[in-house]
């Protein structure tokens, strides 16, 4: 398989767009949770993480639509909601994220500052570069992210010969499922249905690629994208797991200070901050730009609903971003234990040959996917006896994956009735 400049081009592109700073907290303290089963749980965080959403930009590759077009076959109306949602979803967690990193990595060891005034500052900076678009953060962004991976390989291969003491075994009581789970928490498959569109539609201005070829390039870049992704993700996690009983901590921010610290002492831990802070705005920036974009498309081009989405996104994360992380992450699970089944059913049935993803396949499969991942969303609200009970009776739902074989069971039921329709 030949991969040409722009392939690669493309490629990096998507890396960047996915490997946002936030997740740099994530892995490390799933590998330090984990322990020695850290090869498994790594396996489990790979799928949701890094497979799912390159098959999301496989799917794109497909379409060459919108993200709208992701979800039309269900109906144009359920594609609507299902943007907005995702939309909506975007600003008020994972980008109001980026300002919560930014203090606990790059402020609070070196200034005293309420967070509230830091998000506040940061939200500012992230309207000004949404409402007056620039080259700038692009820029930034091609020498910012090989910097990040540099000093990441570093403290990886520094960490992973280190003379520590044998790690402890796993406190998971599943392992791979909690692998999976957390990687939701990157918001990656979210990330593939979006800036896979953005990718489509980046090299459709272009205009000097045919279908085909942009078909081609894309599936390539992806798989190159998920190859780096695998390779950073899979060594820090490795690496958390090799300190966890040296490194006593609770909180997945101080854990990848210590780590850096550990490796590059104070003047790489101080870098890599910098690093993060300014990855973590340009990660904002992209998603208040794509929603605001989003919102001026279907208000018919209007400036002005480009303008004030924009400036409610960024209020909404100077409300949700003065908040820790740990705490951002907790808010976080319920709307994904909602949103993450129905994405990454879309994401396959998008990616499947046409002749067995039929629309009546796609409602079928969603309208199942979204029935049984209630339970889920709902254990978040309630301890409800009558809840616990509709759990005992789902297949795999005690590990929140309850979902899985009834939409299964949908796509076969679909494809019958498909068949014998078409007999």
């Amino acid at each position: 398989m030949s991969f040409n400049k722009q392939t690669l081009i493309v490629a990096f592109a998507l890396f960047s767009l996915f490997f946002g700073a936030g997740n740099l907290i994530l892995p490390p303290f799933l590998g330090y949770n984990a322990g020695t089963s850290w090869p498994l749980v790594s396996i489990g965080f790979a799928i949701s993480a890094v497979i799912i959403p390159i098959m999301a930009i496989y799917g794109h590759a497909r379409l060459q639509g919108t993200l709208m077009d992701f979800a039309k076959k269900v109906s144009p109306l359920f594609a609507l909601i299902y943007a907005l949602i995702i939309y909506a979803i975007s600003v008020t967690l994972p980008s109001s994220r980026t300002a919560s990193v930014t203090y606990e990595m790059a402020i609070v060891p070196y200034f005293s500052m309420s967070s509230l005034t830091l998000s506040a500052l940061y939200f500012a900076l992230v309207l000004v570069f949404a409402l007056n678009r620039t080259h700038i953060l692009s820029l930034i962004g091609k020498f910012l992210t090989p910097f990040i991976i540099l000093i990441l390989l570093v403290i990886i291969s520094i960490g992973l010969f280190a003379d520590v003491t044998p790690m402890s075994d796993t406190i998971f009581k599943n392992t791979f499922t909690d692998g999976i789970l957390e990687g939701y928490q990157t918001f990656d498959a979210i990330a593939g249905v979006v800036v896979g569109g953005v990718i489509v539609v980046s090299l459709a201005l272009q205009g000097t690629l045919n279908y085909e070829e942009k078909k081609t390039m894309i599936a390539k870049a992806g798989l190159l994208a998920g190859f780096g992704l695998v390779l950073i993700y899979g060594g820090l996690i490795a690496l958390g797991a090799t300190y966890n009983t040296t490194i006593v901590t609770e909180d997945r921010v101080q854990l990848l200070t210590d780590l850096s610290q550990s490796t590059l002492g104070n003047i790489g831990t101080s870098f890599l901050g910098v690093l993060v802070a300014l990855a973590c705005l340009t990660t904002a920036v992209g998603i208040v730009t794509g929603t605001a974009d989003f919102a001026k498309k279907i208000a018919g081009n209007s400036q002005v609903a480009y303008v004030v989405t924009a400036v409610v996104s960024c209020i909404i994360g100077v409300v949700v971003g003065q908040f820790d992380v740990h705490y951002i992450i907790d808010i976080a699970l319920p709307a994904l234990m909602f949103i993450y089944p129905i994405t990454i059913a879309l994401i396959i049935l998008n990616v499947l040959p046409q002749k067995i993803a039929s629309p009546l396949v796609f409602r079928l499969v969603v309208i199942v996917t979204f029935l049984f991942s209630i339970p889920d969303f709902l254990q978040f609200f309630t301890t409800s006896e009558t809840l616990d009970v509709i759990k005992t009776y789902i297949p795999f739902a005690g590990v929140s994956m309850g979902w899985v074989l009834p939409a299964l069971f949908a796509f076969v039921v679909g494809n019958l009735i498909g068949f014998r329709g078409r007999g």
